[in-house]
């Protein structure tokens, strides 16, 4: 049987390692912390997670909170004007809906799942000498360890990679007691509140170590209002802070918020990174190979809430080429045409959030705008999130826009 070795654990990884277990491979995974350790740190991402992906889960059997966690049946967007007004404010509804499960529940759940399920786990940050000398030993080295010495193996792809800077300075807290948007008490929704040369506020239902939560996400502009949480280490007051931000900047996402507290002392997050594509086949000093996965060749600035559907979408993807290769080896060529294939998928999600991190031409403006009347754009807007391939349709060209808009219109 063939042996594959994962590094990482996060949800591409850990999908593709119960999703080739389930097929009978001989898998090795490697992680940095024990299940236990990713349960009890610090969140890791906002991980709202839309239909296809969530499917992605199902198929292979991995669903297991999916009863839990709340259902997040629509997507709003609201855009704020002078004086704490909103001058656009809608919601879509999307046709499957979508969730989030705070991956620290995840991750743990999943792997303890694989080694019950009889897989090989090491507990063990990887460096790259140590790849060179796991290289001999497996057919195909996969690394999905987005962060560290390893993602150096990978050479930038400049082609593909428009900023060497980040482009938002990023924010998290998780909390309990958030009240609902009172234009739709009745379901779950995100919340997109623009604030234009600001930033962006994200509100999501997710579900937690402690059970039903929400999560405030910040995307400031760097340099600008929002860019305050460097170097803020203490969990109360980056709460404190996100509340204050709300009051000033978003009025109507404060006034459900007075009563909220932190899920836990691990519940928040700040950090940047430079959106980036990188080319997808590491080369090691003995002359081994080893193939990049999800973030580790296609890091896209969270803002179109993209990161873990890509790495879901890239495990299937990735799941997929492995299983039809069949007992040939995983060369070079292989490598390339795996990304490729995911590639395929992922462009569509780089295009749209690299579109959606500078202002805002005046055709999008009348899209955003023409939501608030006409609820079949805002439904179609909400769904691109599933399937951002759709905005190639009618989102960039002005005249595709125009096009689009006259054929919704009353009376078209």
């Amino acid at each position: 049987m063939r042996k594959i070795l994962v590094v990482g654990a996060g949800q591409s990884g850990l999908q593709i390692a119960l999703g080739l277990q389930a097929q009978g491979y001989e898998v090795t995974l490697m992680s940095n912390r024990t299940a236990d350790e990713i349960r009890s740190g610090r969140v890791m991402s906002t991980q709202c997670m839309f239909h296809t992906a969530l499917q992605h889960e199902r198929d292979i059997q991995a669903n297991f909170w999916e009863s839990q966690a709340p259902k997040i049946e629509g997507l709003g967007v609201s855009v704020a004007g002078p004086g704490g007004s909103r001058v656009i404010d809608w919601v879509g509804k999307l046709d499957g809906y979508a969730q989030s499960v705070d991956q620290r529940v995840k991750m743990a759940g999943w792997m303890e799942t694989f080694a019950q399920r009889g897989g090989q786990l090491v507990i063990h940050g990887a460096a790259v000498s140590d790849l060179d000398y796991f290289s001999r030993a497996y057919d195909l080295v996969l690394v999905s360890a987005g962060k560290g010495e390893l993602v150096s193996m990978f050479e930038r792809d400049a082609s593909r990679s428009p900023f060497t800077e980040p482009q938002r300075a990023l924010s998290v807290a998780y909390v309990h007691g958030l009240g609902p948007r009172p234009e739709h008490p009745e379901f779950d929704a995100v919340r997109c509140n623009l604030v234009p040369g600001v930033g962006e506020l994200f509100v999501m239902p997710t579900l937690t170590t402690s059970g039903r939560a929400d999560i405030l996400f910040w995307e400031g502009v760097p340099g600008g209002p929002l860019d305050v949480f460097q170097g803020v280490k203490d969990p109360s007051e980056h709460l404190a802070l996100t509340l204050e931000l709300l009051e000033k900047f978003l009025p109507w996402e404060y006034a459900r918020a007075t009563k909220v507290e932190l899920t836990d002392a691990g519940g928040t997050l700040a950090g940047r990174y430079a959106p980036t594509v990188r080319k997808p086949i590491g080369r090691l000093p003995g002359g081994g190979l080893v193939l990049g996965v999800a973030d580790v060749v296609v890091a896209n600035d969270p803002i179109t809430g993209q990161g873990s559907n890509s790495a879901s979408k890239c495990a299937a993807s990735y799941i997929s080429s492995i299983v039809e290769h069949g007992d040939k080896p995983f060369d070079e060529a292989w490598m390339q045409s795996a990304f490729d294939r995911y590639w395929d998928t992922a462009q569509w999600v780089t295009k749209w959030t690299n579109a959606m991190l500078g202002a805002p031409p005046e055709h999008v403006l009348n899209i955003l705008g023409a939501a608030g009347q006409l609820q079949p754009v805002a439904d179609r807007f909400a769904n691109g999130f599933n399937d951002p391939s759709d905005f190639e349709n009618f989102f960039y060209d002005p005249d595709k826009a125009a096009a689009y808009l006259e054929s919704v219109a009353p009376g078209a």
